[in-house]
């Protein structure tokens, strides 16, 4: 966002290229996605001069306006491990859905409801969809997929308690999560089977792990979700979170005003957010 305006640009050595400009017809990333033309975007980004400085500009989620964000629940095998409850590994994953307005973007404040005191942080790599597909076999999944980016798919932990099945209060009250702070095409990422995922708080380490720990892996995900729904461009999976967060602390150690989460992937990037108190409406 630059000036209160949206746009959707590429970030070259020198800055953002405003590619709204440069690409009128598309009026977003997903329109982008939607028309098959990522790569004629990067193209264009490679030809032009920045338009901004990063300084200038505000980060939205990559894609502000998904159609779906998809979620995984306990997809590393350590945080399986975490529940102690003796069960065996899951032979499915756990999926359940966010909206975009639970989601802010790199360096904005994440919101910690005036209705709870468990705030917590998860460390997420999210899958972002650039072609259509439904009943996708896993050895076609990656061409699937327009990039990653990193996601704190934060939870108010007392509120994923409140019904007896489902974790959707918990999972989606307004600004408690973000999604940043770019997508980085897959172009630019090697193997999905080695990405090691790091999140900090105020810089203390609290979860690291590698996408090689993965009880099902993003080919499998991608497969499996386009079983049963169509995956459209634009659409985001974040892939699970490993061992580490708040609520496993003893005692429990859940997110405050003024706490700095980072997410960090090298092959991605590292997304930042400081915590603020919701102020009631």
């Amino acid at each position: 966002m630059h000036n209160n305006r949206e746009h959707y640009g590429a970030l070259i050595e020198t800055g953002i290229v405003n590619l709204t400009e440069h690409l009128p017809e598309y009026d977003s990333l997903r329109a982008v996605l939607a028309a098959g033309s990522l790569n004629r975007a990067g193209d264009v980004a490679l030809g032009e001069s920045a338009s901004f400085d990063l300084s200038e500009v505000t980060l939205l989620p990559p894609v502000p306006n998904p159609q779906k964000i998809i979620c995984v629940g306990v997809n590393y095998i350590d945080r399986n491990d975490e529940y102690k409850d003796g069960s065996a590994a899951p032979e499915y994953p756990s999926i359940f859905m966010r909206t975009r307005e639970s989601l802010v973007g790199h360096d904005r404040a994440i919101l910690k409801p005036a209705e709870s005191d468990q705030l917590d942080y998860e460390g997420e790599i999210a899958i972002i969809i650039g072609k259509p597909g439904r009943r996708i076999p896993v050895t076609e999944a990656r061409a699937h997929v327009a990039g990653l980016t990193l996601m704190n798919e934060g939870s108010v932990r007392d509120w994923l308690r409140h019904s007896k099945f489902n974790v959707t209060q918990g999972k989606n009250f307004e600004a408690s999560g973000s999604a940043g702070p770019w997508m980085v095409s897959v172009d630019e990422i090697g193997s999905f089977d080695d990405l090691e995922l790091t999140t900090t708080v105020n810089g203390d380490v609290r979860q690291h792990d590698s996408t090689a720990n993965l009880a099902f892996p993003f080919e499998y995900l991608i497969s499996y979700l386009s079983t049963f729904m169509r995956l459209k461009p634009g659409d985001v999976i974040s892939t699970g979170t490993p061992a580490g967060a708040g609520a496993r602390f003893d005692p429990p150690t859940y997110l405050k005003a003024g706490d700095v989460v980072e997410v960090s992937c090298e092959a991605i990037g590292t997304l930042r957010n400081t915590v603020e108190d919701e102020r009631s409406d």
